[in-house]
């Protein structure tokens, strides 16, 4: 199961794979329960996979700034 793979959540790129996945799903009703669609789907597995773990790292390096941020303030106030 994927999470939501509306269009405004994803990179051009993972946007244009969820699009083939989805026109395999609409043109091959039978065959997608088969495997017919399954190698759009890995694609689509492995592209939403780098997605989180880009998005995963971009909020730990966020987390650090704030947490410098604050130790600043900490010690500011501390030596005040």
């Amino acid at each position: 199961m994927h999470p939501d793979l509306s269009a405004h959540l994803h990179t051009p790129e993972c946007n244009e794979l969820i699009k083939l996945l989805q026109d395999c799903h609409e043109n091959h009703k039978m065959r997608k329960f088969i495997g017919y669609c399954n190698v759009f789907d890995h694609q689509v597995v492995v592209c939403l996979k780098k997605e989180r773990i880009n998005r995963r790292q971009k909020n730990f390096e966020k987390s650090l700034e704030r947490k410098n941020r604050i130790r600043a303030l900490a010690q500011q106030s501390s030596e005040n």
